[in-house]
């Protein structure tokens, strides 16, 4: 009976996990596989890019206007591409600067909170020590108050039989001597 649960549950556990693993890769899986369709049955936009860097002016061209592979031609070229690797490096080293300046400012928060949580933990060591030692204060006062009760209940005991031994007798409400005949 035992081995039959486990085997189901087994098998529930893996069937989860196989639709959680389907629910987790199928959109992207499925976005690529439809775009692959969509450009293979689709014609190409255009044809590749032939330039001629060299016999085109260096010169700035609004987006639309003029040669469509110009600015194909500023890809290969090595001056604009460590111009552009330097800004990058550039964004990097400044993004880099950012990230660290925010980590060590989430460092100083998460510091000055464990301080005040040191704090607190301290405080409320303090009062609970204090909680305790009148609890033991009161124990002890108690257990005295106790002991004396029980003390002064057999010395009541005991005057009591000695009264009774000399005659008196409790009454309603007070004590009466018997007077002896």
């Amino acid at each position: 009976m035992a081995r039959v649960r486990t085997g189901v549950l087994k098998a529930v556990v893996g069937l989860m996990a196989v639709g959680l693993a389907a629910y987790i890769v199928g959109p992207p899986l499925y976005w690529h596989l439809m775009e692959a369709l969509a450009s293979a049955s689709a014609p190409p936009s255009c044809p590749a890019c032939n330039c001629d860097c060299d016999s085109m002016p260096l010169i700035s061209i609004p987006q639309g206007l003029g040669n469509a592979s110009f600015s194909g031609c500023t890809r290969n070229d090595p001056d604009v591409n460590e111009d552009t690797q330097k800004n990058f490096s550039e964004l990097l080293s400044e993004e880099l600067k950012l990230r660290e300046a925010e980590a060590l400012e989430n460092q100083r928060r998460a510091d000055m909170a464990l301080l005040e949580a040191k704090k607190m933990t301290s405080q409320y060591q303090k009062e609970a020590d204090k909680c305790n030692s009148g609890m033991e204060t009161c124990e002890e006062a108690r257990e005295k108050s106790e002991t004396a009760l029980s003390a002064q209940k057999q010395l009541t005991a005991l005057w009591m039989q000695r009264a009774r031994q000399r005659g008196w007798t409790q009454g309603e409400g007070n004590v009466r001597r018997v007077q002896s005949s």
